[in-house]
């Protein structure tokens, strides 16, 4: 089978060696010193001053809507999996979905203006397959109107925009490493900050909101990981530069296989660093997207319909909006397989495959 990822597995013994190390030490979990080790080499790669590394990509959006006091109206997008939506409403905030942009899938911030009343508060934009949103657009219109900016960066660790990480803007940043993503801690995430007075707040609620064993300040949550989770990024760090290469050769293969008259794919901005975290196609209708999806798993090759459905249209959302780039997009759209260790032969029988029944 050719699924339409396969983690990133370092070398098992030095994992093992880290797992001796915790045995020996008998410090699982609460902030040991793999945790620790992990977050100093997170932000020495990643070039930011003020991380905090997370149970997961989703705990993290919600730690960051806490912080920011954030309550009311978030502009956000439809085009995005269901976490970044999910947090919103488990924060008892509620979603504004705005459009997206038809060439890079990213929220349109020539709709977010259009979309702020008094009851908005910030802006929750998802970087989609790690390509930036419009950066610049976004803080005009924050500063503007006085709102909090919360990028959900799960698909892009590792991405520089304008040679500085893409993690290192807005008010904070989030990003997920499961064991899905390009760098993985099995489960994990991270919230990065531009706030250095937001930094012993973030310390506090990841960790039940107290200091010590007496001194309770505020409702926090578990957002803690472990020592297990810290190891296996240890593990995997040294070789997101590898990893990112190879993922790149299978991209170039794609691009020089498909046939672009009939396909789509994100249009990537120029000014960034990128990380080849995936690899979409959109269809020309949903009627070919279903009918290569089904050759595709004749010979056992499962893609994934990455995003769908477009989020305005899930059933429990407290208000309706139309999307109709979103949602015609997330009709369309198919995920291939992307992943070390890919061989150039089956990308070929892939693209085989996908031009035949175009």
């Amino acid at each position: 089978m050719i699924n339409v990822t396969k983690t990133y597995l370092p070398n098992k013994e030095q994992y093992i060696k880290y797992i001796d190390e915790i045995w020996e030490r008998v410090q699982l979990t609460n902030n040991g010193p793999l945790l620790r080790e992990l977050e100093s080499e997170l932000k020495k790669y990643l070039e930011v001053e003020n991380l905090y590394y997370c149970g997961n990509g989703t705990i993290v959006l919600q730690i960051a809507l806490k912080a920011l006091e954030v309550q009311g109206d978030i502009i956000t997008t439809p085009f995005s999996y269901c976490a970044t939506t999910n947090s919103i409403l488990w924060e008892n905030c509620t979603p504004v979905f705005v459009d997206i942009e038809p060439t890079t899938f990213n929220i349109d911030p020539a709709l977010i203006e259009q979309a702020i009343t008094p009851d908005t508060r910030a802006i929750m934009a998802t970087h989609v397959y790690g390509n930036p949103c419009q950066i610049e657009a976004i803080e005009t219109i924050a500063q503007k109107h006085n709102l909090k900016v919360i990028y959900d960066a799960a698909h892009a660790f590792g991405v520089k925009y304008r040679n500085r990480s893409l993690l290192s803007y807005g008010d904070i940043s989030t990003c997920s490493f499961h064991a899905t993503k390009v760098f993985h801690t099995i489960e994990g995430g991270a919230i990065i900050s531009n706030h250095p007075e937001l930094n012993e707040k973030l310390h506090l609620l990841r960790a039940f909101g107290h200091r010590g064993d007496e001194e309770y300040l505020f409702a926090g949550i578990n957002g803690k990981n472990s020592e297990f989770h810290a190891a296996m990024g240890l593990c995997n760090l040294p070789h997101v530069g590898a990893i990112i290469e190879a993922r790149k050769e299978v991209f170039g293969w794609y691009n020089d296989l498909l046939n672009w008259e009939k396909l789509q794919k994100p249009l990537i901005s120029d000014d960034i660093e990128y990380n080849y975290a995936y690899y979409p196609v959109v269809f020309e209708s949903e009627s070919v997207m279903r009918r290569v999806q089904a050759a595709l798993a004749e010979q056992d090759i499962v893609p994934r319909r990455y995003f769908y459905p477009s989020l305005n249209t899930l059933p429990f959302m407290p208000r309706r909006y139309a999307c109709p780039v979103s949602e015609d997009i997330a009709l369309r759209v198919l995920s291939l397989p992307l992943y070390v260790g890919l061989a150039q032969e089956e990308v070929q029988l892939i693209g085989t495959i996908i031009n035949q029944h175009l």
